[in-house]
């Protein structure tokens, strides 16, 4: 599936759901990333994916915090790559597939994560900063 086919699915819902896994999660972020600057690329992924837990959820399991830092992790390799295409991407970078926890752990505390605080507001973070 292109890109555009790929974020028009998960857009209007069609995406399937037994699909949407950590990879995709990624992939929806790299797009953005690459048609927006990072706060709207943010807001378009926060946006896109509590709507995709609306209509194929309960709509509790989108996390602000997760969400954000994702887009945050993937825009920091982002602008280290010089692939042109996702594929190319992931195999620069293969730790945002295979080790996304350790590098999320980098920045953030497990508590600042687990804090239920940080499902629904961005909370900065307390190891490393993005920038």
């Amino acid at each position: 599936m292109n890109n555009n086919k790929f974020v028009h699915a998960f857009e209007n819902g069609s995406f399937p759901p037994s699909q949407f896994n950590h990879a995709a999660h990624i992939k929806l972020a790299w797009i953005y990333l690459n048609q927006f600057d990072e706060e709207t690329a943010i807001s378009k992924t926060c946006k896109a994916i509590q709507n995709f837990d609306k209509l194929h959820g309960d709509g509790t399991k989108f996390h602000t915090t997760l969400t954000v830092a994702a887009v945050k992790v993937v825009h920091h390799f982002k602008q280290k790559s010089n692939a042109t295409n996702f594929e190319e991407f992931i195999t620069e970078f293969p730790r945002l597939i295979t080790s996304f926890k350790e590098l999320l752990f980098q920045h953030y505390g497990k508590d600042v994560i687990a804090d239920p605080k940080a499902k629904t507001t961005y909370l900065e973070p307390d190891l490393l900063p993005f920038n």
